[in-house]
């Protein structure tokens, strides 16, 4: 016979010992820190298609638009398919990079992977 709520339990007359391990809480503040810090990441991309500087170098024609138009409407001012395609390649690069880091984990291993994926510090020499 079923479980409440349609699940049948793997041997009858047994409970799931599913118990909030030191493990499982570490593991899920690490899943939300992941969230957090890619939601971030997103958030500060939008803040940097808004900036002039950014927009001058990179997108001329939508800065232009932008300075032409003075209405209060910003969105019409930001219509452009190659800014959004830019924002959105942050969700693609991070589905390929979640794809390619499940193949090289499985084939090297976790710490191999992460110690040929860690960025070299590049300091710049002012004179």
């Amino acid at each position: 016979m079923p479980a409440p709520g349609g699940i049948a339990p793997a041997e009858p007359g047994r409970e799931y010992p599913g118990n909030l391990t030191p493990f499982v809480t570490v593991t899920c503040i690490v899943a939300a820190m992941g969230g957090l810090i890619f939601g971030y990441d997103i958030g500060i991309s939008g803040g940097v298609t808004s900036m002039n500087s950014f927009l001058k170098e990179f997108f001329p024609a939508v800065f232009r638009k932008k300075e032409e138009v003075s209405s209060t409407n910003q969105y019409c001012q930001y219509d452009s398919p190659t800014l959004t395609l830019f924002t959105s390649s942050l969700y693609l690069a991070a589905l390929v990079a979640s794809l390619v880091a499940a193949t090289v984990t499985r084939k090297f291993g976790r710490k191999l992977s992460m110690l040929f994926g860690r960025r070299p510090v590049l300091r710049r020499c002012h004179h």
